[in-house]
């Protein structure tokens, strides 16, 4: 059977005995802060089985995506995986123990046709009754083995959560295979014995402490080896012999002209490439990106192992995103995410190896090099200095270098890692965040307890002046002008911190105004007031009012609820792996940093922020729950990967039904149309993998629009001005150009009755230059009648002019004209002295000028 055949037989099989089948979730779980990244089948249906939801068949079917970083460096082996599938049926308060053994037997015996003397079973010490029912369905005793809780009983999929003593089956490949001890058996690591599937029965929830509380009613979770049942129907002792890994270690044979099975270190360079450019394409398909952090380094660490191991094969070119391809081929008609992510999937992984590709070969040489100086030392270590430069500047895992020093006979100060990389991260968060210290309080030196802010509700409290602080002393009083920190019993005033500023406003007291420009926060929670005494005195143990700054609180609380809707928009937009990476919240802006690859396209940034003014028209309701940490995250909160939180949070919903949720301690608009109009203003790149994104509401929103229409306004005036003075060239050159033309025309005059008469076509021009030229002629020539014509706008236009003299005789330019004007179509009129017209055809124009002389 293929893989895929196994796979379809699972689920077709469970569904005939009145199972759902469930699509795989991602690889990032979601609402569950106790996981990195799904490691189990079982991830999704946790809540069902912790009775916070109820399924709506108690009987379910699965094959999921999993990935577990415990084998990292074990990769590289016959066996090991990071990605792989699970096959899984659960059994939600159904069937337990007699039911799922039952199955699974079934499946594997009529269905699978594995020989039931293949078949050994493990089972947890005390489990009599999983004992007898493996027993009475036909595996003898002798074949049903117990083991401790290290084997047999399977522990959360996190820090907590349902567990319970399971049963698993294990294939016996057969004495010609593995140590041939007498003693071998179910785990035994020779290879002889592959599990193939667990079947666990869901009896406690573990909580933080380690306790084991009984469930109201037990559950069954099952998790089938994917690869692992593969490779027994295919008859391979090893997963990477299956058609899932067969097409992508023969890719990367013909990549590096290394063959598969000729040389035992070769053949493990080319599984852990196949096995990590795998799991790195499901991970990027899924939202993770590369960053120093959490899932991104993993993604990261896995790149940078496969790549290295690249190397060795004689890969010197960025060659993971081949890998890639080929996976997306294999496994594309099982998870069609693949596809639709094709080339973001390609992007990433080549922007990321390219990268590490740079510092690669130096930092191999800089290892080798610390290598040789460890080996001469007595303790044979690399410092843990020495593997922070690694990290740091050649992008080396901690986890890459030790596996390499092993290899050599090193070991590396692991320890003396962390410490360096604890004080680059303080160091880097001192940097990026709004720090306490910066303000220039000695925190540690106060004794300070924190101070109780009610400004979600309140602007204007009554309160007592606890301290009062000028250049970092406690004074006892401070008088008018004299700046100050102040620290009030309570206070509205919300102090700066999570990317919110501080608020401003007074502080008054029955002998002084103390004016507040800022307010900030220490990590103990006190809240200082900043300013100066606008008048009279202020003095500890006064009893003031404390009033904010309204208009300026509602523009801060107007760009924090915006950028809730900024953060909901882009992962909407762009997709689930878009996380806060910071942000800026002050009155007259808002800045938003969050993780991506690529910069947004107009379209993209088009519609995140209409996402964002539709959810402001709607005008939503913006409210405030406080509710255990862990409950917000299971109904489905965003939390800040990097943020500490307590057990109680501040949950932060927009919309009924919601549309945004997260943990939040800012303060807010109460709903989303008092925000008023948003704008995104910059859209940029801020390091690798991270966009930063500013924009503006509200009154700021306003001010913007008010400087575009004036810089547009001064704009139009100077275009004005430019059109004017172009014009005024226009005429200029038109009016020379009118006079040579008429210059060029006096020698033109015919005399016809005893009367100069000029009666000529002109170049193309509009008729106030005609009538220019006219009157030139006429200066000129004194005694004359002068008829212009030209096309002016596609159509005839004509001019006449005559000289006083001629007007005394009775020659009228008005009659002319008309006359003239009629042969193209047309009509005209004016005085006797000058007269315009115009006509349609402008085909006619020579023959109205001809019958002009003969009207003469």
């Amino acid at each position: 059977m293929t893989g895929n055949e196994v796979r379809q037989a699972f689920l077709r099989f469970f569904q005939t005995k009145g199972h759902k089948v469930v699509p795989s979730s991602p690889l990032i779980p979601h609402g569950d802060p106790t996981l990195l990244l799904t490691s189990a089948g079982m991830v999704q249906f946790k809540p069902f089985f912790l009775g916070l939801e109820t399924p709506h068949c108690p009987r379910m079917v699965s094959c999921q995506k999993c990935f577990r970083t415990t084998d990292i460096e074990a990769v590289g082996d016959t066996n090991h995986l990071t990605f792989f599938e699970m096959l899984g049926n659960f059994s939600v308060g159904d069937y337990f123990k007699e039911g799922a053994i039952s199955l699974a037997l079934e499946f594997v015996l009529e269905h699978l046709h594995i020989k039931n003397e293949r078949l050994w079973i493990t089972i947890f010490l005390d489990d009599d009754e999983a004992f007898e029912i493996w027993h009475r369905m036909g595996i003898p005793e002798a074949r049903i083995i117990r083991f401790g809780e290290e084997d047999n009983f399977w522990g959360p999929a996190g820090d907590t959560g349902p567990c319970g003593p399971c049963s698993e089956i294990h294939y016996d490949f057969g004495a010609e295979i593995g140590c041939g001890k007498s003693s071998c058996g179910p785990n035994c690591r020779c290879g002889r014995f592959s599990e193939i599937w667990n079947l666990v029965f869901v009896q406690y929830n573990q909580d933080l402490q380690g306790r084991r509380i009984p469930l109201s009613c037990c559950h069954v979770d099952t998790g089938m080896g994917l690869e692992r049942t593969a490779a027994v129907m295919q008859g391979k002792t090893s997963v990477y012999e299956t058609d899932f890994f067969a097409p992508l270690i023969e890719s990367i044979s013909q990549l590096s002209g290394k063959n598969y099975g000729k040389d035992e270190d070769t053949d493990g360079y080319i599984r852990v490439v196949a096995e990590h450019g795998r799991g790195i394409t499901f991970l990027v398909a899924d939202g993770v990106s590369p960053d120093n952090e959490g899932r991104g380094y993993v993604l990261r660490r896995l790149l940078r192992r496969a790549a290295i191991f690249g190397r060795r094969l004689g890969l010197e070119k960025p060659f993971l995103s081949e890998i890639a391809r080929k996976t997306i081929d294999v496994m594309s008609d099982n998870y069609p995410e693949l596809n639709n992510r094709r080339d973001f999937i390609f992007k990433v992984i080549e922007r990321e190896e390219t990268r590490f590709g740079e510092t690669l070969s130096t930092g191999l040489e800089q290892l080798d090099a610390i290598a040789v100086q460890a080996s001469s030392r007595v303790r044979n270590v690399i410092s843990g200095q020495q593997a922070f430069k690694l990290y740091d500047t050649y992008g080396f895992p901690v986890e890459l270098t030790r596996e390499i020093a092993e290899k050599q006979g090193l070991s590396v100060d692991v320890e003396g890692f962390a410490k360096a990389m604890d004080k680059q991260r303080e160091k880097a968060r001192a940097s990026h965040r709004f720090e306490f210290d910066g303000k220039g309080i000695e925190k540690y030196k106060l004794g300070l307890e924190s101070t109780a802010f009610v400004g979600y509700d309140n602007l204007k409290v009554k309160s007592v002046i606890q301290k009062i602080l000028v250049n970092n002393k406690a004074v006892n009083s401070i008088i008018e002008k004299q700046n100050a920190d102040i620290i009030l019993s309570i206070t509205p005033f919300y102090g700066e911190m999570g990317g919110q500023v501080g608020d401003s406003g007074k502080i008054t007291s029955n002998s002084g105004c103390f004016t507040v420009s800022d307010a900030f926060q220490s990590p103990q929670g006190t809240i200082f007031h900043r300013g100066f005494v606008a008048e009279g005195r202020m003095s500890v143990n006064d009893e003031v009012e404390a009033v904010v700054d309204c208009e300026k609180r509602m523009d801060i609380a107007r760009n924090h609820t915006a950028t809730h809707l900024l953060h909901f928009a882009l992962r909407r937009v762009l997709g689930k792996h878009v996380q806060q990476r910071g942000s800026l919240v002050a009155a007259d802006r808002l800045r938003f940093d969050f993780s991506h690859l690529l910069a947004l396209t107009e379209e993209e940034l088009n519609k995140v922020q209409g996402i964002v003014n539709e959810n402001i028209r709607q005008n939503l309701p913006v409210y405030d729950e406080d509710v255990p940490y862990n409950r917000a995250i299971e109904e489905g909160a965003i939390a800040l990967f990097d943020e500490k939180y307590g057990d109680m949070v501040r949950v932060l919903k927009i919309g009924k039904p919601v549309v945004s949720t997260e943990l939040c301690g800012g303060t807010h608009v109460t709903a989303t149309g008092e925000i008023g109009l948003f704008r995104v203003l910059t859209e940029s790149s801020i390091g690798g993998g991270l966009r930063r994104i500013e924009a503006v509401t509200g009154r700021g929103t306003e001010e913007m629009i008010k400087q575009k229409i004036d810089s547009l306004w001064d704009r139009l005036l100077a275009v004005q001005e430019e059109l004017e003075a172009e014009r005024q060239r226009t005429v200029q050159l038109e009016r020379e150009l009118a006079k040579k033309e008429a210059t060029a025309l006096l020698n033109r005059v015919e005399v016809v009755n005893g009367i100069k008469v000029l009666s000529e076509s002109v170049p193309t021009t509009r008729p106030d230059m005609m009538r220019e030229m006219s009157d030139m002629l006429r200066d000129k020539l004194q005694s004359v009648v002068v008829i212009l014509g030209s096309i002016y706008q596609g159509k005839p236009a004509f001019i006449v002019a005559v000289t006083p003299d001629l007007v005394k005789r009775g020659y009228h330019a008005g009659q002319i004209v008309k006359k003239v004007a009629a042969i193209a179509g047309g009509s005209g009129g004016g005085k006797p002295d000058l007269a315009q017209g115009g006509g349609k055809a402008s085909g006619k124009l020579g023959e109205a000028l001809k019958v002009a002389k003969s009207l003469i």
